[in-house]
């Protein structure tokens, strides 16, 4: 890697996209390991392929392009590959962060809207899940998703129209 790619790498600050890359990774997956994982192979690639990216790129949809990238290639592999069942898995656990609010009824309030919208959220099909967190949640334009998900922007416009009512009648 030469010292411009790793000095237009540092610029862009990488690392300032994690949070947006696991949460598009946990929709994919539904598995804090495999979305962990994905992240990491997404970063790695993403150093490895530093010098490929113009100056002046956008640097979040590459990003979240590798990340799709490597989750269909996973999807691929997993269809021709044999199966294997983990007898002991630690399923549902997370990591819980305690945090302090001067308001305890506002944060169980906001508690409690987040994870009703999460729960609609899964109950989605995996292209209108993808759709509203690409397009509500990190904020990529019509054309970015659309370049991303290899269809027209109408496509997209559509889909995210299908999937925000399909929220409204969870909600």
């Amino acid at each position: 890697m030469t010292i411009e790619a790793i000095t237009r790498m540092q610029d862009t600050n990488l690392l300032h996209y994690i949070d947006g890359l696991y949460g598009y990774a946990m929709a994919l997956t539904r598995n804090q390991a495999d979305a962990e994982d994905l992240v990491q192979e997404t970063y790695v690639r993403a150093i490895r392929g530093a010098e490929s990216l113009p100056a002046g790129s956008n640097v979040k949809y590459w990003l979240f392009t590798i990340l799709r990238n490597i989750r269909l290639n996973q999807l691929r592999q997993q269809r021709i590959a044999p199966k294997f069942i983990e007898v002991d898995a630690d399923e549902g656990k997370t990591d819980i962060a305690i945090e302090t609010y001067p308001d305890p009824y506002a944060h169980d309030v906001g508690t409690t809207e987040r994870e009703r919208v999460r729960e609609a959220i899964q109950q989605l099909s995996s292209e209108f899940r993808e759709i509203i967190l690409l397009r509500e949640f990190e904020e990529l334009t019509y054309q970015e998703i659309a370049n991303l998900l290899d269809c027209p922007t109408g496509t997209v416009m559509s889909r995210l129209a299908r999937a925000r009512s399909k929220l409204r009648t969870f909600l």
